[in-house]
């Protein structure tokens, strides 16, 4: 039996795939092979700088002022005497103003001297002395120099009438290292300290303290008070501690407690009080104004 001929198809072979190209981007770029060299340069630096390292420590510098403490006792007696000599004169003396400007060369510079020679004349009518001296403050200006401000109350003398006056004056001193001393500026009138508006603020009790306690400090007080001008230093062991206050052994007789303010501060009393005695020796009212701090052991001990 034949089999119906099947018509055979003709075979189409398959379409080739056409391949896709890869493109590379950037790979031999200048500018990225300029950032992987710089990449492996940090890298080796880095690890050379980790096997190289030195410990580093970062230094605070400290600026230590040093306090220069100046021994001015010597100033201020060379310019106590040399007021004394420069303020007093006699007139109508001329072996006297030749006197005074003589110790005057114990003081001045040759030039000062010249200077000074017509400050008091031999016709001047009137002598002065000088009645009281104040120096108000020394200060170093540089390495050997120095300023001096003072006050001077003189007696002034004319005929038969005196009348006191009063002023201020700067100098200028220079000190050699043998420590003598000479006056390089003529003394030049100043300003002399006048009273400073300061109020200091007021201290007031508090809630802190409480009535007991502050009848409990207050007889205390009274107590020591009482006793304290005459107290030896045995005695003041029982009521002080660690020489807060000192032995005084004073004539005073105690008479009262003037305003004492209380607080309490981890488990002390402060207390600011003013203390009324009388100065049997004056017989004035001496006012005596104390801050003191008290703490409770077995009894009241005032500790500072």
């Amino acid at each position: 039996m034949k089999l119906p001929f099947k018509k055979k198809e003709k075979q189409v072979p398959p379409k080739k795939s056409k391949k896709v190209k890869v493109k590379t981007v950037g790979k031999r770029k200048k500018s990225v092979l300029i950032l992987w060299i710089l990449l492996i340069s940090s890298l080796v630096f880095a690890i050379y700088k980790n096997f190289t390292a030195i410990d580093q420590h970062t230094i605070h510098e400290r600026e230590v002022v040093e306090s220069h403490i100046v021994d001015t006792t010597a100033i201020e007696s060379f310019t106590e005497n040399f007021i004394r000599a420069y303020y007093t004169w006699e007139n109508k003396s001329e072996e006297a103003l030749k006197e005074r400007t003589e110790k005057l060369t114990a003081y001045l510079t040759e030039e000062l001297q010249a200077l000074n020679t017509e400050m008091v004349r031999e016709d001047i009518p009137t002598s002065s002395s000088v009645q009281n001296i104040n120096i108000w403050s020394v200060s170093e200006e540089t390495e050997n120099t120095f300023s001096v401000i003072y006050s001077v109350e003189q007696k002034i003398t004319e005929d038969k009438d005196s009348s006191l006056t009063n002023a201020t004056y700067c100098i200028a001193l220079y000190q050699d290292e043998k420590e003598n001393l000479v006056i390089i500026q003529n003394p030049t009138l100043w300003n002399s300290p006048n009273k400073s508006n300061f109020t200091p603020d007021q201290v007031n009790s508090d809630d802190t303290v409480g009535t007991e306690t502050m009848e409990e400090v207050t007889e205390f007080l009274e107590t020591f008070f009482a006793s304290y001008p005459t107290a030896t230093q045995q005695e003041l062991t029982y009521y002080v501690k660690n020489n807060a206050l000192p032995v005084i052994e004073k004539d005073y007789t105690f008479s009262e407690l003037i305003n004492p303010v209380f607080q309490e501060n981890d488990n002390q009393i402060k207390v600011w009080v003013t203390v009324k005695y009388l100065d049997e020796a004056t017989k004035a009212i001496q006012l005596s104004q104390y801050e003191l701090t008290l703490e409770k052991d077995t009894n009241w001990l005032i500790v500072e």
